[in-house]
């Protein structure tokens, strides 16, 4: 994947720096690299900051080398997931994770990500994981299947689809599979705000990924990360994330929360970038030990 497809517009920019509260001379972690567009920002703030670039993606950590390369020794990189990184030098003074599927992996479509473009049930953030969206939709029985999408999709008519799902398969592609869907639900449903077929490739990538799992692997390592007074800055995108972001840090003996309310995208950035329209941001401080 070349560079300039990896580009990408980071969501909440001035909320990002400011939650971060950058200091000279500071150490920040950027969890969720994608393109390196947050962690440029970060790297720009103040000339003395270092920075270490996570991803899982091997083509996201690839962008984000070419595109942070002029800062040469400031910045390092490690390929994997977030919840499996092991800090090496002293604790960062801020941390920012940027959740769930980019610009970029949606509209590239050839990850499965999406229905727009027809594309194998793939799904997976990680190549090498071995959990495909086609496993699940083929092989998974309709009870589990059906409450996969109800708890991860928060979808109502998780059942219906679900039995749609089993009655037709095997899945080969993202478009037959969300045409199958669209098709389960009844007529006023099928032309709704939304795809039907949203929540339950929603569900579908949360499960292949294992990204509640890994966000909740990430509140409980993250105090052990920040320095005292260290900023941790997480960005969610659908409910599921934001609740258990809100909850954890809310019930953390380790934070003191920053912003009382998640910080929301302004009208005229959401007209420059629609994907800001869903984005709630959550700062948290790592308290001093009495």
């Amino acid at each position: 994947m070349a560079e300039s497809e990896f580009h990408h517009i980071p969501v909440l920019p001035g909320a990002v720096i400011e939650g971060l509260h950058i200091q000279p001379g500071g150490r920040y972690l950027d969890a969720t690299a994608g393109g390196g567009g947050h962690s440029r920002l970060m790297l720009e703030a103040d000339p003395t900051v270092s920075l270490v670039a996570v991803d899982q993606d091997a083509a996201a950590i690839a962008a984000t080398q070419d595109n942070l390369a002029e800062f040469g020794p400031r910045v390092t990189y490690w390929h994997g997931n977030f919840a499996e990184f092991k800090p090496s030098s002293p604790p960062f003074n801020g941390v920012l994770a940027d959740l769930g599927v980019s610009s970029v992996q949606l509209d590239l479509g050839d990850r499965g990500f999406s229905f727009r473009q027809s594309a194998p049930l793939d799904m997976r953030m990680d190549p090498r994981q071995e959990l495909t969206a086609a496993d699940i939709v083929n092989h998974w029985d309709e009870t589990k299947l059906a409450n996969l999408i109800y708890t991860y999709g928060e979808e109502r008519l998780s059942r219906r689809i679900a039995r749609k799902i089993v009655d037709q398969r095997p899945w080969q592609t993202t478009t037959d599979l969300a045409e199958a869907i669209a098709y389960s639900v009844p007529r006023s449903y099928r032309y709704g705000r939304i795809h039907p077929a949203t929540r339950t490739f929603q569900a579908l990538r949360i499960a292949v990924n294992r990204e509640l799992e890994v966000l909740e692997t990430l509140l409980k390592v993250a105090p052990t990360w920040l320095a005292p007074e260290g900023r941790l800055v997480i960005i969610s995108f659908h409910s599921l994330e934001d609740r258990l972001v809100k909850h954890s840090l809310k019930d953390s003996p380790e934070f003191k929360v920053i912003t009382k309310k998640p910080v929301i995208a302004a009208d005229d950035e959401i007209s420059q970038n629609p994907r800001a329209r869903s984005a709630k941001l959550r700062v948290a401080e790592r308290m001093v030990a009495p």
